[in-house]
């Protein structure tokens, strides 16, 4: 069972659909550890200064941002912190659109969202409305102190969050200076045939079990055998997510009809403030 980063909800309209987010992937790979050959002790990392070489405490470590060649701003952990965003339990989904609309290169990270309690109803209703439409949700979430836009996808019988990269973090393909007699090469008709037969001969059904990464394979394997043969040193020794009440669904068919009403927007109630308005959609989130 994957481990729950945190409880909070979908919102769309003035629909929330309490969800727990979960991680959808799992690093595999060696981690090789560092030991002194001489004594098999365990080596860490060390903090050292670059010019005098020496190492020196964590206290007298700050952060700088280079602004010019040898030239920093230093900024303080409080002011750090004050430039976070802030932390809330919200996928805000902001537009809905086509899959094909958003490029490979931009999915960063999935995670599976899983329906909490009084949350499944809406959870289904979201799902297969995004389904029916060919579109993806497209959102804001804070994750870990850092802002991601993500999108919400459809996947068999779960929705998916991926989070994306942003636009300044995708390279231009125009950075690769590719020749002009490479991007307008003239292909042979023939050529161009051949080609695609080659493609339709090995075109097959994806299927994730038929590809794995072997180098952890062969490395555990060789492990195995020296331990099997007595070839072990002996070496030295060298926050739960928190908990959320979820959001209480009172009418998702009302619910629903007001958010088109409003066109996603909240209405404000007739003959009263927006600010009471306001607090009164956010006392049923929790």
């Amino acid at each position: 069972m994957s481990r729950v980063i945190w409880k909070g909800a979908v919102s769309f309209g003035l629909v929330h659909i309490p969800i727990a987010l979960m991680p959808a992937t799992v690093q595999r790979g060696i981690d090789f550890d560092w030991i002194d050959r001489r004594s098999m002790d365990p080596v860490g990392y060390k903090r050292i200064n670059n010019v005098t070489g020496k190492e020196i405490e964590s206290e007298n470590i700050v952060h700088g941002i280079a602004y010019e060649k040898h030239r920093y701003i230093v900024l303080s952990d409080e002011e750090i912190r004050a430039a976070y965003p802030a932390a809330t339990q919200t996928v805000d989904i902001v537009s809905f659109v086509k899959a094909e609309q958003i490029p490979f290169l931009y999915l960063d990270t999935p995670y599976f969202l899983a329906p909490e309690k009084r949350g499944e109803r809406a959870y289904a209703l979201l799902r297969q409305a995004l389904e029916k439409s060919g579109r993806l949700a497209l959102a804001n979430v804070v994750l870990h102190t850092k802002q991601h836009m993500a999108v919400v996808i459809p996947m068999d019988r779960v929705l998916v969050l991926n989070t994306l990269r942003w636009g300044n973090e995708v390279r231009s393909s125009e950075e690769f200076g590719l020749k002009d007699e490479v991007a307008n090469a003239r292909i042979g008709q023939r050529e161009l045939e051949m080609a695609e037969r080659l493609i339709a001969d090995m075109s097959e059904d994806w299927d994730s079990a038929r590809y794995e990464e072997g180098f952890s394979k062969q490395i555990m394997a060789l492990v195995e055998r020296k331990a099997h043969q007595g070839k072990l040193e002996t070496v030295g020794s060298a926050e739960p997510a928190p908990e959320d009440s979820g959001a209480e669904i009172i009418s998702l068919t009302e619910l629903l009809k007001r958010s088109l009403a409003g066109k996603g927007k909240a209405t404000r109630a007739k003959g009263k403030p927006a600010g009471s308005a306001s607090r009164g959609r956010r006392s049923k989130a929790g």
